[in-house]
Order: C-alpha cells, then sequence, then structure tokens
C-alpha cells in the first residue's frame, strides 16, 4: 500500500478553502481569471474585499493562480 504525499505550499490550503467558503477552488481561479491582469496584491484585495476571504486563503489562491499562468 503506497502511502500519499502531503500536500504542501498553496494547495495544503484547498481543502480548508473549499469548506470555508462553500465554492470549490476552481470557482476561485475563474473570479481570479475574470479579473484580469492585476498583480498579486491586487488580486489578494479583490478576494478579500469583494468575496470576504481572509488574507491567508486569499494569498494561497493568488499564489498558486499566478504560478499556473
Amino acid at each position: 500500500m503506497k502511502s500519499q504525499e502531503k500536500v504542501t505550499g498553496p494547495a495544503s490550503y484547498f481543502p480548508s478553502i473549499e469548506k470555508k467558503y462553500g465554492q470549490p477552488v476552481e470557482h476561485w481561479f475563474k473570479v481570479l481569471q475574470g479579473a484580469g491582469d492585476l498583480k498579486h496584491m491586487e488580486l489578494v484585495g479583490l478576494l478579500k474585499t469583494e468575496h470576504g476571504m481572509g488574507h491567508g486563503h486569499a494569498n494561497a489562491l493568488v499564489a498558486y493562480h499566478l504560478a499556473r499562468r
């Protein structure tokens, strides 16, 4: 039986983000994609002000989103 690798980095926040905000992370990636070509902290601010997200969760989503570009 293979042991699962521990998820690290921004993705380690995804289960708690989905639980707390009631949306899959793909929903938040679509929100970020729709926001256009904003800088990291501008995207974090958008999630915090317009969606009531905490800083750590918003930062994790933005970091992962920008790394995938």
